[in-house]
């Protein structure tokens, strides 16, 4: 396989600047002709502490980071707290190489910056690198470095001797570092890339091991995105031009993306005291006739639970964001996890009404924060978009086309004042905004402003002008209208269905995931076909409205179930039972939670473990499995 991919994965100390040359040089190969994806490990404080990024390059598509890497560039961490084996995190400095060793495969590659890093301090490294055949290269990048003057340099080093080691032409990096860097460093960036380059060739035999970058070419020009890059292009396509929010990992990143490019375009941004008035002011804003955004991550999101049943009572279109992370309370904020999807769902009070989408690819993340925008302005809901650190930090090429779509800024089913003058208005003149008998339970909406417009907007149950009412009869009425909409725009998703299917239609077994796990699980798929087996997968996205009939289909269609997400409760297989009950007995659970997505062997070597051979417990300790309800 390493003839195939190159998995390069770069570590140091968070604050080295290990994520943005990882995505420099991930722009390098996708340049070159590569299908790109990378994974980020990171920890949740500023500066210091183990970090590292891994970039799977390869002529075929990847959906998925792989299994294990194959070239490893530590660069030690130059903020490690403390240097001492027994302080409570144990030795700092020399984790990004330590720390790194088991995953990488054999007849791999190490270099290390020796100016930072002492091998001799990992106790059995010599003969770890001689049982696995690692190409161990240490080279002093700091000391060429400081030769050029600046230490931060060493990241570019380690990129040259990388380009040496595996046989990589520098014209793309070059070109990349041009389009990248100011002048007044550039010239020496250039010329520190091609000493290290120089002496690792002159100096080394790079010919000594078996990881080389592939060579490929693009059909059609590709862009290198994250999820969160897809979210924020896909919310300002649709014609959302006013977002509020509060900083929290890793919902930030969007946030970012939005503040940068709304001001460009007409729209505004505020980052205010706390989740509450974020959401509080996205509601406000929506209410006065602008498409509008907020969000957060989970402990963020709680607090945004009265104005989001705020905005179920008013029937206020908004989309709000909830990039998941480990939880409870603060957990793991930089680490992926799928656990907030029972948060989203039943957050807020009494019988709500709401979507929840969450899209499981960049491609999905950028259409469905579109679909977002439109199911909420037109059937007057919040939206949910729903994801997590994996798929919101996560680079992968994506064609350029996937995005020429026509922007969207038309506000939903409002009318004009010629309108409104022919619409129910109480004795007062109020306008009847809540009326009950309407098409799909979606009430005409007048914009704040406008001639014959006027109604009140509470959070108190109400007649059909928003006066406070509680009758019986007007409160039936209503929640049976707002209900309503949900079956509305369940049909409208049927129409034109967002799951992801995979894999023969006439496969024997069947694999089920949510979100950001499903490029991994179509790789295993993929991997457990070419092994012989008859399997077939779902991405399912949409997550309230559930697609009943599109799930129950695919489980009648295969003889069992392997249900794969990163939850300790099984919250999505929780939520297929809740809808399709009698399917219990043929769903079981592959979960893992420790902080790491999955691995594409990780689902094959469940799947044949449990699926196939029966056995009562999942092959890898990282991973859990749970029986079906029959067992």
């Amino acid at each position: 396989m390493t003839d195939q991919e190159l998995i390069w994965r770069i570590s140091g100390g968070s604050g080295d600047g290990i994520a943005s040359t990882s995505q420099n040089f991930a722009k390098a190969l996708m340049r070159s002709g590569l299908n790109v994806f990378t994974h980020r490990h990171y920890p949740s404080r500023i500066r210091g502490g183990h970090t590292y990024t891994e970039i799977r390059a390869a002529a075929d598509p990847v959906k998925s980071r792989g299994d294990g890497y194959n070239f490893l560039l530590a660069l030690g961490d130059s903020f490690a707290r403390n240097p001492q084996e027994e302080a409570v995190y144990g030795n700092e400095e020399i984790k990004p190489l330590s720390e790194n060793l088991d995953e990488l495969r054999e007849g791999g590659v190490i270099v290390y910056d020796e100016g930072l890093l002492d091998a001799s301090e990992i106790p059995d490294f010599e003969e770890r690198a001689e049982e696995n055949d690692w190409h161990v290269y240490p080279l002093d990048l700091r000391g060429l470095a400081r030769e050029q003057g600046r230490e931060v340099m060493r990241n570019t080093a380690g990129v040259g001797a990388t380009c040496a080691l595996t046989g990589m032409d520098l014209d793309h990096v070059e070109e990349l570092m041009r389009d990248a860097m100011p002048e007044k460093i550039l010239d020496p960036n250039l010329e520190i890339l091609h000493i290290a380059y120089d002496q690792v060739r002159e100096e080394h035999d790079v010919d000594a091991h078996d990881v080389s970058v592939p060579t490929g070419e693009h059909d059609e020009e590709q862009l290198l995105m994250s999820g969160s890059d897809a979210i924020a292009y896909g919310a300002i396509d649709e014609g959302c031009r006013f977002i509020a929010g509060y900083p929290m990992t890793p919902w930030t990143e969007v946030f970012t993306i939005m503040t940068q490019n709304l001001p460009e375009l007409g729209g505004i941004s505020e980052q205010v005291e706390d989740e509450i008035a974020a959401a509080a002011l996205a509601v406000g804003a929506s209410h006065a006739g602008v498409k509008a955004m907020s969000g957060s991550s989970g402990g963020g999101f709680a607090l945004m639970s009265e104005p989001l049943g705020l905005a179920e009572m008013t029937e206020t279109p908004v989309v709000l964001i909830e990039a998941m992370r480990a939880g409870p309370s603060t957990g793991m904020p930089t680490k992926p996890e799928q656990s907030d999807l029972e948060h989203v769902l039943y957050t807020s009070q009494g019988d709500s009404q709401r979507v929840v989408i969450a899209p499981g690819t960049v491609e999905e993340a950028y259409d469905q924060s579109r679909l977002a925008f439109r199911l909420a302005y037109e059937y007057q809901i919040p939206s949910i978009l729903l994801y997590d650190q994996k798929l919101g930090g996560e680079l992968m090429n994506v064609p350029k086309s996937h995005f020429d779509r026509e922007p969207n800024p038309a506000l939903g089913n409002t009318l004009t004042e010629d309108e409104l003058a022919d619409e129910p208005h109480s004795a007062d003149g109020k306008f009847h905004r809540f009326q009950h008998d309407v098409e799909d339970g979606v009430p005409p909406r007048s914009i704040p402003g406008q001639k014959g417009g006027r109604y009140l907007a509470t959070g108190n149950e109400h007649d059909p002008t928003g006066h406070i009412c509680e009758d019986a009869d007007n409160r039936i009425a209503q929640i049976d209208r707002r209900t309503q909409k949900l079956e509305a725009i369940r049909a409208d998703l049927d129409s034109e269905p967002t799951s992801a299917f995979y894999g023969p239609d006439e496969a024997e077994y069947g694999i089920m995931t949510f979100g950001s796990q499903q490029g991994t699980v179509e790789e295993a798929v993929d991997r457990l076909n070419d092994a012989g087996h008859s399997v077939k997968s779902l991405g399912v996205s949409d997550m309230l409205p559930f697609p009943s009939d599109e799930v129950e289909a695919f489980i009648q269609s295969v003889d069992e179930v392997l249900v794969v997400e990163m939850t300790a409760s099984g919250q999505f297989r929780g939520l297929v039972q809740k809808n399709l009950g009698q399917y219990g007995e043929k769903l079981s659970s592959l979960l893992k939670y420790n902080g790491n997505p999955f691995e594409p062997a990780e689902i094959v070597d469940g799947f044949e473990a449990v699926v196939v051979e029966g056995d009562a417990e999942a092959p890898n300790h990282q991973t859990t499995f749970v029986p079906t309800a029959g067992d």
